[in-house]
């Protein structure tokens, strides 16, 4: 395998996690939901992955297990904000916080045990040919599921009624209401929707990326694809472009200190949450276009009738 095939493809495996996390929050946001507990819920989806693997031999079902995982915290996230209408920033971080001890609790059985790997797919004819074969037609079911969320959710949102009315709900509740459409139930299939990418990919983190299980696995992935929600504008097309972005500078610090570069690990370490930072601040000075597209009720809890 060449150099540069050997670098797109962890680039690949790098950015899948970060792309199916951000594109399940983009759909709940776009409904005007702010679940920050995308890292919680990924934790949780990377352990109880992992674990039903274990159990099972199969990793396909671990990745059921990660999604209904996933789809259970955000369940409980949707209970507590639209309809106990608690904080939706308080209750994110606490599903953060939640899951981190659960996955905790739950993985401490299974650390150090050899994980069962997400296979890659094999296509005869294509994923035998030079560079090409294995960059297109040798990943494994999720990358290819990823591309098709992306494309599948641009289709939706902005082809579609029903992606008509998520962002009418998301931009103006009151008015969705007024004109019949239950915000809450809509709400309640963005949320569900956001929750199962996320334990997804977590999975993805436990059964494709590094198929083990260790506590923290997910290393702050979480807040960067609420990040690259942000950087993307509310847009899938350039969440996939972002995604990528920030999966090969996440892989380029692994290059660099294998290169030798005389530059301090803790920093190489830090460079994809620094480059997080850094684009946030080159987003937010473009206010026309942020206020275009982020969705006017996001945050704001909804009561019919009230």
């Amino acid at each position: 395998m060449g150099g540069y095939e050997s670098i797109i493809l962890t680039v690949i495996t790098a950015a899948t996690p970060l792309l199916l996390a951000a594109i399940g929050e983009l759909v709940v946001e776009r409904s005007g939901v702010l679940n920050l507990g995308v890292e919680g819920m990924m934790i949780v989806g990377a352990v109880l992955g992992f674990a039903g693997a274990q159990a099972t031999g199969s990793a396909y079902i671990g990745a059921l297990c990660a999604l209904g995982a996933g789809m259970g915290l955000a369940l409980l996230f949707g209970f507590l904000t639209l309809h106990l209408v608690a904080n939706q920033v308080a209750t994110g971080l606490a599903l953060t916080l939640l899951g981190l001890g659960l996955a905790g609790m739950i993985g401490e059985a299974f650390v150090g045990q050899p994980g069962i790997r997400l296979e890659r797919l094999h296509i005869p004819g294509l994923s035998t040919l030079p560079f090409i074969g294995p960059v297109l037609f040798g990943q494994d079911l999720l990358v290819y599921l990823s591309l098709a969320l992306v494309a599948g959710v641009s289709f939706v949102l902005f082809r579609t009624r029903a992606g008509l009315i998520i962002r009418a709900v998301g931009d103006n509740h009151g008015s969705a209401h007024a004109l019949g459409v239950s915000v809450i139930r809509v709400r309640y299939f963005a949320v569900l929707f956001g929750g199962a990418c996320a334990g997804l990919a977590g999975g993805y983190l436990s059964l494709a990326y590094t198929p083990q299980w260790v506590e923290g696995m997910t290393a702050g992935r979480g807040w960067i694809a609420l990040a690259l929600v942000v950087f993307s504008t509310w847009r899938p097309l350039r969440l996939l472009a972002g995604a990528y972005l920030f999966g090969a500078v996440g892989i380029l610090q692994f290059h660099a200190q294998a290169g030798g570069v005389a530059i301090p690990s803790q920093f190489l370490t830090a460079l994809p949450y620094l480059a997080t930072i850094v684009v946030l601040v080159i987003i937010s000075r473009n206010r026309v276009l942020t206020r275009i597209n982020t969705p006017a009720c996001l945050g704001q809890p909804f009561v019919p009738d009230r």
